[in-house]
């Protein structure tokens, strides 16, 4: 049933330390799903910097950002300014260019507090690389949820289990939050022989879930294999993100670019480098610079 684990890999951004799954070396993608991260779990101290992301360059894709606990700021070069708070979706589409920031509030910073999240980018699929840029802010009511039993499940983007998120996505995926308790047993939306995405795999956010008579604990990736259909299980109280969904072919990525051609990322960091690309109007004292 399982195809892959892979184990996140700490990295540091400058004070705020993250879970890196993907891309990893053996498995650059899942279905559109081309980078992920787990944000924290952290706690910050009052007064202590937090996400403190300068505005920076995407092509290509789609950022998905969704917390669990904590808040951050973004502002982008179309003009918007829009918090995320827990059970909520920042959905900006990047396409022929954007630029962003990602930092925390300053009273929330001056109180401190908990933060944990998850970032996803989602490569835009042929036709759709260098669409206009847009950015599209969703509430938990854009977001279709069920409870039962000691499962919690919300559905952050795309289609499962009958429902649909009311974030407009590009090519065909979904992106569960589970919530569940010691002891609940659930299963991810159906594989390709059901029906279903052709590529799935479960993230394990906090806690621990067996999978096909194996234990998986908070920091690992279970690639599941295409045909497979198993029942996971919580072993204590888990926080664990189901995503999946259809190929779109090879993309390439290089820093915050994504791309099917390498002549796309060059355009992209000339225009960078050549200051061609605007930042925020809010937050334009300070950018990330092209990496040598």
């Amino acid at each position: 049933m399982i195809e892959l684990v892979i184990d996140a890999r700490r990295k540091d951004l400058g004070g705020f330390e993250v879970g890196r799954v993907l891309p990893f070396p053996t498995r650059r993608m899942i279905g559109p799903f081309i980078f992920l991260d787990q944000m924290g779990p952290a706690e910050f101290a009052p007064g202590a910097d937090a996400i403190n992301v300068r505005p920076h360059p995407h092509i290509g894709l789609s950022t998905l950002t969704y917390l669990f606990e904590g808040e951050i700021m973004h502002r982008d070069n179309l003009g918007v300014t829009q918090a995320i708070r827990p059970g909520e979706v920042n959905w900006m589409t990047a396409g022929k260019g954007i630029v962003h920031s990602e930092r925390t509030d300053p009273l929330k910073k001056s109180t401190g507090g908990p933060m944990h999240g998850m970032q996803a980018w989602i490569a835009l699929p042929d036709g759709a690389e260098d669409i206009d840029p847009s950015f599209d802010h969703h509430g938990e009511d854009d977001l279709p949820a069920y409870e039962n039993g000691g499962l919690f499940a919300r559905l952050v983007a795309g289609e499962a289990y009958g429902a649909a998120a009311k974030v407009k996505t590009s090519s065909p995926l979904f992106y569960v939050h589970w919530e569940m308790q010691e002891g609940v047993r659930t299963a991810p939306p159906p594989g390709k022989g059901s029906g279903g995405m052709s590529e799935r795999a479960l993230f394990v956010a906090k806690g621990s879930i067996e999978v096909a008579d194996r234990t998986f604990h908070a920091g690992q990736m279970i690639v599941l294999e295409p045909h497979a259909e198993p029942t996971v299980k919580a072993l204590q109280g888990s926080t664990v993100m189901a995503l999946g969904g259809e190929p779109i072919g090879e993309r390439l990525i290089w820093w915050n670019f994504v791309a099917s051609t390498q002549a796309r990322i060059d355009a992209a960091k000339a225009d960078w480098k050549a200051g061609r690309m605007a930042l925020p109007t809010e937050d334009d004292l300070e950018f990330i610079p092209l990496p040598e």
